[in-house]
């Protein structure tokens, strides 16, 4: 049977959805795995959506529910960053799998993270470290790329968002920035990473 890796996002404007595609572009690279994609339920009114000029979410990606979060043998969460956490859509998603923690459905999962925030030092980092502890509770095996990406983790002569625990991308104060080649690099690499390292966990070779 083919690996299962669901690649789990929520994106208000479309950063973290363009991260997640990438991603699923590396993870579709691993022989035997099965990479999908999924996004959490919107819990603004449509209303107040308006008025943030959010634009309407992909009708080609599925909402995830808990139970769903089972079928998979490893995840990969993306997020924006809201105050260096994540948002509370994500969050609402995580506080509904309390069945699944009483019964250690996700323990022994591996998890990633991906993540985008507005600015440089405006949370790549605690986001992810602020997740974890949604995931330690679960008992899940936390899976970063490390300095795997080689030397796209040393350039500085642009900006790249991403850190040690996985990709990410800057969006600017107005959103009008979008993920760099560079930075798409990063997320198709974590996407092939961690597949990889799914499908060993699971007992095949990648």
């Amino acid at each position: 049977m083919a690996t299962k890796l669901h690649i789990v996002y929520y994106s208000m404007y479309g950063h973290v959805e363009k991260l997640a595609r990438e991603i699923k572009k590396g993870a579709d690279t691993v022989k035997g795995v099965d990479a999908k994609l999924f996004q959490v339920a919107e819990t603004l009114p449509a209303e107040v959506l308006g008025k943030m000029y959010a634009p309407p979410k992909s009708t080609d990606v599925p909402v995830i529910t808990p139970e769903e979060l089972v079928e998979a043998d490893g995840l990969i969460f993306g997020m924006p960053t809201r105050f260096g956490m994540m948002p509370a859509q994500l969050k609402a998603l995580l506080d509904g799998t309390g069945k699944l923690w009483q019964t250690g459905a996700l323990v022994g999962k591996p998890v990633g993270m991906f993540t985008s925030t507005s600015s440089q030092g405006s949370g790549h980092e605690t986001t992810a470290l602020t997740a974890i502890t949604q995931f330690a509770h679960h008992g899940m095996i936390i899976v970063p790329t490390g300095y795997t990406f080689g030397e796209g983790m040393y350039v500085l002569d642009e900006i790249k968002g991403g850190s040690a625990y996985g990709a990410g991308t800057f969006t600017g104060r107005d959103g009008s920035r979008q993920p760099s080649d560079l930075e798409l690099g990063h997320a198709f690499h974590q996407g092939k990473y961690i597949a990889g390292i799914v499908k060993k966990f699971k007992g095949g070779s990648a």
